[in-house]
């Protein structure tokens, strides 16, 4: 696994415009090295702002869009099209501005899916999809205020998994309570993993993933990548940190 590698951006907007610009360089980067690029998306404010970023450069002409394969880090377990869902978000920040093959865009399914409400046949079938052996060559996360991760919060039954690659959450203590979540064993299985965060109220967890925290009190401590891990924050999100 990866040493983190820390980057600071003077705002949330350049961190986005910043964050879009390399999103081309790995996508481009992935299809030259193995043909095709798999590109784990993240819900939230900041993740939202990357794929808007990301939409509105030209470079993002550079990458062929026909050989990226898209998932999700996590999905709020709600009706399709809801506006909640984080796939809802991504195809108006950006899927549906770009000419992705609806079959590489692989959602979970929703709560009026083939499955009905049952989360935990939605997460079971996502982690069919993925299949033995997967690997993500770039996972994007959100880290919140208590260090979640995905929907990997501390202490919760996620956060334990260590044999399922895709579960079922409930009792989530943001709304909507449930939801389906990639595993931090399914996280790690990513290339790079690229941890996202704005603002004053991340600074704690942020210093205290980076500082040693265990990842069952702090989950974004356990989402590393196997070549790389970046933490990219604005100076506030920083500001717990040593001195570097």
């Amino acid at each position: 696994m990866s040493d983190p590698r820390i980057v600071v951006h003077r705002g949330g907007d350049l961190l986005a415009a910043a964050t879009a610009a390399r999103l081309v360089t790995a996508l481009v980067d992935a299809q030259a090295a193995r043909g095709e690029a798999h590109l784990v998306l993240t819900g939230g404010r900041t993740g939202t702002a990357v794929l808007e970023q990301l939409r509105d450069i030209p470079a993002r002409d550079a990458v062929d869009w026909s050989r990226v394969e898209l998932y999700w880090g996590d999905e709020r377990f709600l009706p399709s099209g809801d506006p909640q869902r984080n796939e809802t978000q991504a195809r108006e920040a950006l899927l549906d501005h770009v000419p992705v093959p609806a079959e590489h865009v692989h959602v979970v399914e929703a709560s009026d899916g083939r499955f009905g409400d049952d989360p935990d046949a939605a997460a079971a079938a996502y982690a069919e999809l993925l299949g033995e052996g997967f690997a993500f060559d770039v996972c994007l996360l959100g880290v919140g205020e208590e260090g979640h991760v995905a929907s990997v919060f501390p202490d919760s039954p996620a956060v334990h998994e260590r044999d399922r690659a895709v579960v079922a959450v409930r009792n989530c203590p943001k709304p909507p309570p449930t939801r389906v979540s990639l595993s931090l064993p399914a996280i790690r299985a990513s290339r790079e993993v690229w941890l996202m965060t704005t603002g004053a109220a991340k600074a704690g967890a942020v210093a205290s993933a980076l500082g040693g925290a265990g990842e069952v009190d702090l989950p974004a401590a356990g989402a590393v990548g196997t070549e790389r891990t970046l933490w990219l924050l604005d100076t506030a999100a920083a500001s717990k940190l040593p001195p570097r």
